[in-house]
């Protein structure tokens, strides 16, 4: 009976050894692949800095030539 536990007990270990190796090295090979992922997503030109500055500097002058054109000269 003892050798009985001791044979079951010896395979549940050489099972669990086995499965764990099955699990783990698919998982260490997986990581040593050289994989390059590049996703072209680019931002849409209202979130672009250089057209914030163009939109304030037309603002501006745009703003400049209403409130000078409303000058009379007398």
């Amino acid at each position: 009976m003892k050798l009985l536990l001791h044979l079951a007990w010896l395979r549940f270990r050489i099972s669990l050894l086995v499965s764990s190796f099955i699990l783990i090295v698919p998982q260490v090979f997986a990581q040593d692949k050289d994989l390059e992922i590049s996703i072209g997503v680019e931002k849409p030109w209202y979130q672009q800095p250089w057209a914030w500055v163009i939109g304030a500097a037309v603002f501006i002058l745009l703003l400049v030539a209403i409130l000078r054109g409303g000058r009379r000269k007398g």
